[in-house]
């Protein structure tokens, strides 16, 4: 146990959208959104839930998947997230890790509105994560769900299938480089 461990506060399945759910103004020092924004349904939804916790809160800590590859190894983990995400906007919903892919750009535009000061921060080294392989596995397993691709209008489908050919040409079995990372704080 660390010096820290009693004054950290782990809050897992509350609903902070839920007007029942209230905490005192400045309550907490600090917010930890780590590679998981994407799970929101939307942009907007993210956008109420920092809205709602800025009163809550002093500080943001944020860190997610940056959508600018800076390698070409790092192509199939970008295409797996945008097909994962388009499948998703098209309004075949299912429970994925990723939803609502979005850029750093417009986190960046987004923050202000939610009454946040967000500062930049590093780009994390990803090179030993494994999620450029997990990604790649999530979206040819939801391709091959006939379900979910029945679901899709047929334009959004046969790009869809299109990315998918580029993916399966680029993917190896094991060993795809993930995504860079970016972080920032706010106020």
């Amino acid at each position: 146990m660390t010096p820290l461990g009693s004054r950290i506060d782990f809050r897992f399945g509350l609903d902070i959208l839920d007007e029942a759910v209230t905490f005192p103004d400045n309550g907490f020092d600090y917010a930890v959104l780590a590679h998981c924004s994407w799970y929101f349904a939307s942009l907007e939804q993210l956008r109420e839930a920092l809205t709602r916790v800025r009163r809550w809160v002093r500080n943001l800590c944020f860190a997610e998947w940056d959508l600018a590859p800076r390698s070409a190894d790092q192509l199939p983990h970008l295409l797996a997230v945008l097909i994962q995400g388009q499948i998703e906007a098209s309004g075949s919903r299912g429970e994925g890790n990723v939803r609502t892919p979005f850029s750093r750009e417009s986190l960046l535009r987004m923050l202000p509105a939610a009454g946040w000061n967000p500062v930049l921060g590093q780009d994390a080294d990803t090179a030993a994560l494994q999620d450029g392989d997990w990604e790649v596995d999530a979206c040819t397993t939801l391709l091959d769900d006939a379900g979910r691709m029945a679901e899709l209008p047929h334009a959004v489908r046969n790009l869809v299938l299109s990315q998918a050919d580029v993916l399966r040409s680029l993917a190896k079995d094991h060993g795809n480089m993930p995504l860079p990372a970016y972080s920032l704080t706010a106020r």
